[in-house]
């Protein structure tokens, strides 16, 4: 099984590279075939994982990452499909939040979530002149993943293991990544934007997949 997940974990680095390179020197069908392949090959690594903490955990990470699967397609279409992606992305962090709450007491430190609800603060006042109409479906969304890395966080604090750190490593980076696309989609685009974007969400998904492992 090892050799299996280093076999997928290299192809879907590589994937990555190749979407990452389509995007700033083309072809633009090269992201289209190799974005949403990237997100296969981390799929697989979560299905291929025998010995999860539990299967519930395992599946409603698999949940997740598909969600996530379906967002990229949706915001990488010609169209503009951004709510559609969001909301697809929101759910995934549903059910990550549902992953990350479960086998587990309901005693969560809410001062931990603090420095998460300033970042989102501060994150939403540098958006909001630039988001017209989409005001409430990105607050919205903002809130369901600063919730998803609170309950990463807290789960990392009462667990204490590698599984749990992974989790919220890789959740940490997924934050990143959306803070990192969303200001360069609304605020000012810049050079490094899809490269800093792409490399921390992809890097964030796969460490979320492998957090399934026990």
């Amino acid at each position: 099984m090892r050799k299996s997940l280093l076999v997928l974990t290299i192809s879907a680095l590589l994937s990555a590279f190749l979407v990452i390179w389509g995007e700033y020197f083309g072809p633009q069908f090269q992201v289209y075939i190799f974005k949403p392949l990237t997100m296969v090959f981390i799929i697989a690594i979560a299905l291929l994982i025998r010995e999860p903490k539990t299967y519930f955990y395992k599946y409603a990470i698999i949940g997740g990452l598909i969600f996530s699967l379906c967002g990229d397609i949706f915001l990488m279409l010609p169209s503009d499909q951004f709510i559609a992606g969001l909301i697809s992305f929101m759910i995934a962090h549903i059910m990550y939040i549902i992953a990350f709450m479960q086998d587990r007491p309901r005693q969560y430190k809410l001062v931990l979530l603090i420095p998460f609800v300033i970042c989102g603060l501060i994150i939403f006042s540098l958006l909001s002149a630039h988001l017209e109409n989409l005001k409430i479906p990105v607050l919205i969304y903002i809130v369901v993943i600063l919730i998803m890395v609170w309950q990463a966080t807290d789960r990392w604090r009462f667990y204490r293991d590698q599984a749990t750190l992974i989790a919220f490593v890789g959740a940490m980076l997924f934050m990143l990544s959306d803070t990192i696309y969303a200001l360069n989609r609304f605020r000012e685009a810049f050079e490094l934007g899809r490269l800093l974007t792409l490399s921390t969400y992809f890097t964030a998904q796969w460490f979320i997949a492998c957090s399934i492992h026990r």
